[in-house]
């Protein structure tokens, strides 16, 4: 290698390890990009309806801030109220489970009673890891005010972006060279389309989860049915875990009815989440984005490993936009191409190999007419 390609070498690998040491803030702009693409698309609508830029634009935003104050104010006056109740019926619960115990002593032989267990030694037992839990509330809160901020960054640069797409989209395109600077802009405009569908997919996968839900809850009579059911569908945006988290909340709910019934909830959720996961997700992204569940599944394991929690949040729009590069770069532009070639030179060969001595320099000048 020369000394040219070595000092390329060298660059490409340093810029690896920095967007590497970034790749947090780049899942950051991801997202916020992902945000400003879905309100930009629905700005497009209303200005197709005659509204103008601005209007459109502010129109969309107070949709969006209008749905999470929505969300936030079905969600949190329910939960409030219920689990304020929860903290109450767990000590009576407590104390009634108590006083069977104490009841039972009375009633089996004496050699027996050191093995029946004393629920207050287990409380007293248990009190050092209450110690612990409540010792790390410090690094709970601020882990959340770390979410917060990046949230409000989200927002921020979702604002800009949506300001003024075409200016950041132009820095974008400028980065590649010159001759490539069409096919990018056609690449762009594919993966808008790619994202738009994969939020279409998301929301009707929202209201399916949401719907079965409220009717599987309305069914069991489990309080606050309608919150829960769209807290179950909103946290579908969250692969596999999100159903896991959206049941313990159900669970605790409906335990204060009868003891049953959080079994039955468990149930529930555990047939939705199958129903969503190998049925609902898969088709409606093979039909929005064109993912095949096996493609899906596999980016979710990749990203989650490599990102976090953070990758798995932004998974399936990830490989939304990655399947539309490859497809297009790697594949359309690079290989394709390749075997083009390839072609072509086996061809030349053939020729020079059939030819006479005199007609070589003709068919020289033939092949580089063609290339």
């Amino acid at each position: 290698m020369k000394l040219g390609q070595w000092i390329g070498l060298i660059a490409l690998v340093i810029s690896l390890y920095i967007l590497w040491q970034l790749r947090e803030v780049l899942l950051l702009i991801f997202a916020a990009v992902v945000l400003a693409t879905a309100l930009n698309r629905l700005a497009q609508r209303l200005e197709s309806l005659g509204m103008k830029r601005v209007l459109a634009v502010v129109l969309s935003v107070a949709l969006f801030f209008a749905g999470v104050i929505g969300f936030f104010w079905l969600i949190v006056p329910p939960f409030a109220q219920q689990f304020q109740e929860l903290t109450l019926r767990v000590p009576q619960g407590f104390e009634r489970i108590n006083d069977w115990i104490d009841e039972q002593r009375t009633h089996i032989p004496d050699q027996l009673a050191p093995f029946i267990p004393d629920l207050n030694g287990l409380i007293s037992e248990a009190q050092p890891l209450f110690n612990r839990v409540l010792g790390n509330s410090f690094a709970f809160v601020s882990g959340s005010l770390v979410i917060v901020l990046n949230i409000l960054l989200v927002l921020v640069l979702t604002g800009m972006f949506l300001a003024d797409p075409n200016a950041y989209r132009k820095v974008f395109i400028r980065l590649f060279p010159s001759f490539y600077r069409r096919r990018v802009e056609g690449i762009l405009a594919k993966c808008e389309t790619s994202l738009e569908g994969w939020v279409t997919g998301a929301f009707i996968a929202i209201f399916v989860v949401g719907l079965m839900s409220l009717v599987g809850l309305s069914v069991l009579g489990v309080k606050a049915a309608l919150a829960l059911a769209v807290l179950a569908g909103f946290m579908n945006l969250i692969p596999n875990l999100g159903p896991t988290m959206s049941v313990v909340p159900a669970m605790a709910i409906a335990l204060l009815d009868s003891p049953w019934k959080p079994v039955a909830v468990l149930i529930l959720y555990f047939f939705i989440q199958q129903a969503e996961s190998n049925f609902i997700t898969p088709v409606v992204m093979a039909h929005q984005v064109s993912l095949l569940p096996a493609v899906t599944l596999i980016s979710q394991l990749f990203f989650v490993t490599f990102f976090g929690f953070l990758g798995l949040l932004l998974a399936l729009p990830l490989t939304v936009v990655a399947k539309i590069w490859i497809q297009e770069v790697l594949v359309k532009d690079v290989l394709d191409e390749w075997r083009h070639n390839h072609q072509l030179d086996n061809e030349l060969v053939m020729v020079y190999e059939s030819a006479d001595i005199n007609d070589i320099q003709e068919v020289e000048v033939m092949g580089k007419d063609e290339e």
